[in-house]
């Protein structure tokens, strides 16, 4: 079996544009990837450059092939090489006739606890928030993640401090005490804010406080873990073992989240846990790209002995994306089941796709006023 071609998608969701792929074979067996980013034209062209490097390779190889990529860009890695290499483990279990999840080496969970992100399109005010959050728990959902911090950058003033920790009062308060907190932090503040936040944030019990520095600053990362009394999850900027080796021997974080559309895809991923597990420490995948990353993380989820939580939007998109994907497993009760069909189990309805072009100005704009609604 050969690769023949690479066809890519740019879906306009209407706060990201998706950027799927789909890996053909000389064999009739397609696989999808996704190239998911905050910028879709560049992840389209990076697609088209790096299929040289794997044209007539075994897509049923699909390490060896993610190597060839890897190499051919000096030793660095891309969301559009960890689309590809996605895919070809797509094709591997569609021409082996079984789900991802057999090919790591099964199921250690039957069932994946899910946390809802992107449910707070509201107004930054705390009502709003807990009116919307109390939805979510009646949905089944018992974990929910929320950035409460708006437009701040580095620091926070005191009325905007006190604004962001009423919010997360309120939805503690709407949700009652059997419901995970989880409070992002999008890679904001500086050393001294995140410290004096996260200490702030204790008193509502948070299950974690996500990214509070920058993600590449991993010295900062362990100081704030050290110094505030709410566990520190980080990880979706990484995009080598090496910094996931750097922060675990830090031993202030345990609690990793690999992003396989950034740390070398399917097996980029399992490799982190991996090194999670001798660390001590668990696992939760970031995922904020389309209902095909929900199924990759699930098999992904399912094959880690050391899983701790999924990430989920997909209760929260626009209707007609049901349409254009069919496989996807969906939250009941607050839990994912791991897909059971060959591969991911995902395939891609093109007439539906064609109807959502890209958008240009179908991006989220991070630190600006009224991001968290996503509306264009």
């Amino acid at each position: 079996m050969k690769i023949e071609s690479i066809k890519t998608f740019v879906i306009g969701n209407p706060w990201k544009n998706w950027v799927i792929i789909r890996v053909e074979t000389d064999e009739g067996i397609s696989g999808l990837g996704e190239a998911t980013g905050l910028t879709a034209q560049p992840r389209v062209a990076e697609v088209r450059e790096l299929t040289r490097f794997v044209r007539g390779m075994d897509p049923r190889d699909p390490v060896r092939v993610y190597q060839a990529i890897h190499k051919g860009l000096f030793l660095e890695t891309s969301p559009a090489a960890c689309a590809i290499e996605m895919a070809c483990w797509d094709v591997l279990g569609k021409s082996l006739g079984a789900p991802l999840h057999r090919l790591l080496g099964g199921r250690t969970q039957l069932r994946l606890r899910a946390y809802a992100n992107g449910w707070y399109r509201c107004p930054r005010e705390p009502e709003a928030f807990a009116e919307h959050a109390l939805q979510v728990k009646q949905m089944g959902y018992t974990a929910l993640k929320f950035d409460p911090f708006g437009t701040a950058y580095q620091d926070l003033s005191p009325s905007e401090e006190k604004l962001s920790l009423s919010i997360v009062r309120a939805v503690r308060d709407a949700v009652g005490d059997e419901v995970d907190l989880l409070i992002e932090g999008h890679d904001r503040f500086c050393p001294s804010a995140a410290i004096r936040v996260g200490r702030a944030l204790a008193e509502f019990r948070p299950r974690w406080f996500e990214t509070p520095v920058h993600s590449s600053n991993i010295a900062a990362t362990l100081e704030v873990a050290r110094r505030i009394p709410v566990p520190v999850a980080v990880g979706e900027r990484f995009t080598q073992l090496t910094e996931f080796a750097a922060l675990l021997e830090g031993r202030a974080v345990h609690i990793i989240q690999p992003e396989p559309l950034q740390c070398g895809g399917v097996s980029g991923a399992m490799k982190a846990a991996a090194l999670a597990e001798a660390h001590g420490a668990v696992v939760a995948c970031h995922q904020a790209q389309s209902p095909l990353a929900t199924a990759l993380n699930a098999h992904l989820h399912a094959a880690m002995p050391n899983f701790m939580m999924q990430e989920c939007f997909d209760d929260f998109l626009v209707p007609w994306t049901w349409q254009l994907f069919s496989g996807v497993p969906r939250v009941a009760d607050g839990h994912l089941t791991p897909p059971d069909r060959p591969g991911i189990g995902v395939e891609l309805n093109e007439e539906e796709a064609a109807k959502h072009p890209y958008g240009e100005d179908m991006f989220i704009r991070l630190f600006e006023p009224g991001w968290e609604s996503r509306r264009r």
